[in-house]
């Protein structure tokens, strides 16, 4: 029998809901886009290190808000928060849906990663305050359910779209989710705590774009072979860590509190978090390029290929949470992990000659296990931390996720490109073989990931 105290408020659902709407809505453009770089190419005339700002500008906007969510969180209502994230979401759909040109393209990918950046954190935020103590496993799992379902439909979305209506449509189309998030919201959003005011620190807020814009911008040109352009930005990012975290410990109340990775538990389990989407990002940009350059398939057959393990990734996030919730956070991780290596190994063993099905069974594997335990190594790193700091630690773990994506993928994208150059080519065999190359990297950082989780996460959550 639930007990009273267990059940989860309609209103507490769909404040939850509401917020993930928007994040789904932030990935799906993202991920559909993707698939319409050769056509944005072509239509705005631009080159393939210019067209993949749509997706590290947005990314890049993302890792500058989030570090300063907890401030926000603190300083103004929920409520107030997600109504300036919803209008600005649909502000940036509305600019890229009448984009004139490139340009404004890119202002509408930032303007929606700003509000990305709002909307995000207060998901999480919402579920750790409101949410029985009891259900928040499953709750964290349903949260990154509604989120993790847009990678899954995002490149099928995109190729179908784009396929019979234009690119400008994927805008159009997500319109009325946004409006249905603003009426969730609206009515669910509740303002649980209370209220005190706090100013952001300008100069961190600097060094954090700093550092931020200097590492997105030198692992995007790893693939270039400028080391100019690879270096200097990251002697930026090198000198702006420094300062930030002798910043960090003059004041009271920092944007990120860094001081939280003294505690070994937490910090072990946001490497092990960095590491998952790091993967996630590069297997997302691996075998969609696979199906196309090497198996010679259509951009929409990659879509339809990778959506099962997708839908997979999507379901197994609840069954994870509620396995959590029963059971402790240390085996159902252990064996998300080991789900993860299997895939990763097969593909590393098996790059040079893969039919579409076997890279559609095989990749079931990873979105199993990566569904399993996303949202459980989240809950678990904020339960190793005082209470009062779990709106900080959250910061940490949402400015982690996007700084991985673009790692993942750039990193992945520069390893494929070395073997495509060796050979002068970007079709069939030289793409297999960087895939390979990737594939072992790759597992290593799985393996890494097993280690940390094997020794630092605990059956007490």
């Amino acid at each position: 029998m639930v007990k009273s105290s267990d059940k989860i408020p309609a209103k507490v659902f769909a404040a939850i809901v509401a917020t993930g709407l928007m994040s789904f809505c932030g990935v799906i453009v993202e991920t559909s886009m993707n698939i319409a770089f050769p056509t944005l190419m072509r239509e705005f005339g631009v080159s393939t290190n210019v067209i993949s700002w749509m997706t590290s500008i947005y990314l890049l906007a993302i890792s500058i808000i989030v570090p300063i969510s907890a401030i926000l969180k603190s300083s103004y209502k929920t409520k107030n928060l997600f109504l300036t994230a919803n209008v600005l979401f649909l502000l940036g759909l509305i600019v890229d849906a009448i984009a004139p040109s490139f340009v404004f393209l890119l202002l509408g990918r930032v303007i929606q990663g700003i509000a990305t950046g709002i909307a995000l954190p207060l998901m999480f935020n919402i579920i750790l305050e409101q949410v029985p103590k009891s259900k928040i496993g499953t709750m964290m799992g349903v949260g990154n359910l509604i989120t993790g379902a847009a990678p899954a439909l995002g490149p099928t979305f995109g190729g179908i779209v784009i396929n019979n209506l234009g690119w400008r449509w994927v805008f159009y189309l997500l319109i009325p989710f946004i409006i249905i998030s603003l009426l969730l919201g609206l009515w669910g959003i509740q303002q649980k705590s209370e209220l005190v005011k706090q100013k952001i620190d300008v100069p961190s807020f600097l060094l954090i774009a700093i550092f931020f814009s200097g590492a997105i911008y030198g692992f995007s040109n790893l693939s270039s072979g400028n080391i100019l352009e690879i270096v200097l930005p990251l002697i930026f990012v090198v000198i702006a860590a420094i300062l930030l975290v002798r910043r960090t410990k003059s004041l009271e109340h920092p944007l990120l509190k860094l001081d939280l990775l003294k505690n070994k538990y937490f910090a072990a389990t946001v490497l092990g978090f960095f590491l998952i989407q790091m993967i996630s990002l590069g297997n997302a940009f691996l075998l969609p390029n696979y199906i196309q350059l090497t198996n010679n398939s259509t951009a929409m057959t990659a879509g339809l290929l990778v959506l099962p393990a997708g839908a997979v990734g999507a379901i197994m996030g609840p069954i994870g949470g509620n396995l959590l919730d029963k059971h402790g956070a240390r085996n159902v991780t252990l064996a998300g992990v080991y789900l993860m290596i299997s895939e990763l190994a097969i593909f590393a063993i098996f790059s040079r000659n893969m039919s579409n099905i076997f890279i559609m069974l095989v990749y079931i594997l990873y979105m199993g296990g990566m569904g399993m335990i996303l949202g459980n190594v989240m809950t678990y790193a904020l339960s190793r931390i005082d209470k009062k700091w779990v709106t900080q630690g959250n910061a940490i773990l949402s400015t982690v996720q996007q700084f991985a994506g673009a790692v993942g993928t750039s990193v992945t994208s520069a390893i494929v490109a070395v073997s495509q150059n060796a050979f002068h080519s970007k079709a069939g065999m030289p793409t297999a073989i960087g895939t390979q190359h990737a594939f072992i990297f790759l597992l290593i950082v799985a393996i890494i990931i097993w280690a940390l989780f094997f020794k630092y996460v605990k059956d007490k959550h």
